[in-house]
């Protein structure tokens, strides 16, 4: 059926994501301009309230900015644009200090000072955390402030398309996915704070709204897009030989911080390996501990691995993994006693849409931050607990600059009749959608995972242009509903990590070709 629109919606600034990106920068906003906040569904569906083990910075006596600079730059080499690094990570404490602010909880020893812990890559203890739910205490105390604040609060809306005249962007197009109505957002600065892509992977980390709608929409509307070969795989997603169609009940994330408290990885039989890929063993950046597990399943013909931290006391490990914990338990495993099952999923998305050294893409009046975005501060490989630093760092940073540009406009110009649009809203059809999404995980997963060749990459590319062909023989042109916006973007960012990887023509960081060793 078509639907018209309803009144344009007029803001200063358009919002898209609810995770720490998003909210850090809304409430920075509030009270200076008009905001509006979307999210595709409830405000902490998102990746930021998943995150268990922390956010990086130097606030110990021990620990310096030099080193942590240094440790970055090492864990994503020559890719790592260095003012960017140092730039972030010397912003490192005042962004601490605001979470602080907000009422953000960290985990505290009992002489006051932060309990910080190590994970790989790092050469400090420098992790802050509260306990091994971070982000979920980060997402939860934004949000209660974000409320407290003049922020226009959208749930459930999934942004469509941005609406682009004479390069520059007025506005976005979004769907409510409760209503079936299509809606105009106008506004002067329009911000992607939408996350990564990990879900176009068959087994992901990731919340399944993780479709890289930022990415995908930035570059339908020209901008550019960089990285998008270095997709990170935690190495340590619990493994579940027969998971349930709500795949969070039963799979989650075993955060890094139990590796930095003395986690060992194990065979089945128990022997440990990791010393034969790397002297840090367990300790080696994420990269290499996901491609020795993949090695090791492949070479022994197993399904997972195991993650043992049962040499620490109990007291210490229902303490310091009080969530993990829990969830282990609910799956009949006592991690006190019994070895954690393994394997690694798509985590995280280094590459993104590119943006100067102020947030900034190179469409005017649109910027990018969190995970949608490309800073130079990853490299081809992330090092752990940077992601949420990178989130409140930018999403601070760009107020200034934005506050500058809308200063410069009195009024809101409504919607030019040429780009107003209908669509055709699908209303049924939503299990072949979703048979096409996992279509596209599994291409994904089986021929440009942890480790690919020339003649995957070939075939992964035709197979998803296949599957493009068939999805616009079947579906009108302007279709919309929130799976098909989904299924939409989804093939765009498979490209665009297919096309990227065939251009690597070496390997560095995450990404890994048989072909090149």
């Amino acid at each position: 059926m078509f639907k018209s629109f309803m009144k344009n919606l007029c803001y200063d600034v358009v919002i898209v994501g609810s995770g720490a990106a998003g909210l850090t920068s809304a409430i920075n906003l509030a009270g200076s301009s008009k905001i509006a906040l979307l999210s595709k569904g409830y405000l902490d569906a998102g990746s930021t309230a998943m995150a268990q083990g922390g956010i990086a910075a130097v606030v110990s006596q021990d620990d310096n900015i030099e080193a942590h600079v240094a440790d970055t730059m090492n864990i994503g080499g020559q890719l790592c644009d260095k003012q960017t690094v140092e730039f972030v990570i010397k912003n490192a404490s005042t962004s601490i200090e605001w979470l602080i602010s907000q009422g953000v909880n960290f985990s505290i020893m009992k002489n006051g000072s932060f309990h910080l812990t190590r994970e790989g890559g790092h050469s400090y203890r420098r992790i802050l955390h509260a306990t091994d739910a971070t982000g979920l205490e980060i997402e939860s105390k934004l949000i209660k402030k974000a409320h407290q604040l003049p922020i226009d609060i959208f749930t459930e809306y999934t942004a469509i398309d941005l609406i682009i005249q004479n390069n520059k962007c007025i506005g976005i197009y979004a769907f409510d996915n409760i209503s079936y109505d299509i809606k105009i957002f106008i506004a002067h600065i329009v911000v992607l704070a939408t996350g990564g892509a990990s879900r176009v992977y068959l087994h992901s980390t990731n919340p399944l709204g993780n479709t890289g709608d930022g990415i995908a929409m930035a570059w339908r509307a020209g901008c550019n897009i960089h990285n998008m070969e270095f997709n990170q795989f935690h190495p340590t997603y619990f493994y579940c030989k027969y998971p349930t169609t709500h795949a969070h009940h039963n799979q989650f994330l075993i955060s890094e911080a139990v590796r930095g408290e003395g986690g060992l990885l194990r065979l089945p039989g128990g022997d440990l390996f990791m010393h034969k890929f790397d002297n840090r063993a367990e300790l080696a950046p994420r990269d290499i501990v996901a491609r020795a597990i993949n090695c090791e399943m492949k070479h022994y013909d197993i399904d997972c691995v195991y993650l043992d931290i049962s040499h620490r006391s109990k007291d210490f490990i229902e303490t310091h993994f009080p969530t993990i914990y829990q969830l282990c338990m609910q799956q009949g495993i006592d991690i006190t006693k019994d070895w954690i099952p393994v394997v690694p999923a798509a985590h995280y998305t280094c590459g993104g849409v590119l943006v100067d050294n102020k947030g900034r893409t190179n469409i005017n009046g649109l910027y990018a931050i969190g995970e949608t975005s490309c800073t130079g501060l990853h490299g081809y490989n992330r090092m752990a607990s940077n992601s949420l630093l990178e989130c409140i760092v930018y999403g601070r940073l760009i107020v200034s600059d934005i506050i500058s540009v809308i200063k410069k406009h009195d009024y809101l110009s409504p919607l030019p009749e040429d780009l107003q649009k209908k669509f055709t809203i699908i209303i049924d059809k939503q299990e072949l959608l979703c048979s096409y999404k996992s279509e596209i995980r599994e291409i994904m997963w089986n021929y440009i995972g942890i480790v690919c060749t020339n003649k995957k990459l070939s075939i992964a590319g035709e197979k998803i242009n296949n599957l493009a062909k068939k999805i616009n023989e079947h579906f009108p042109k302007n279709a919309v509903s929130k799976d098909f916006i989904e299924l939409k973007n989804l093939i765009v960012v498979a490209n665009l990590i297919i096309k990227a990887a065939i251009q690597r023509k070496y390997n560095c960081g995450l990404y890994y070709n048989l072909d090149y060793i």
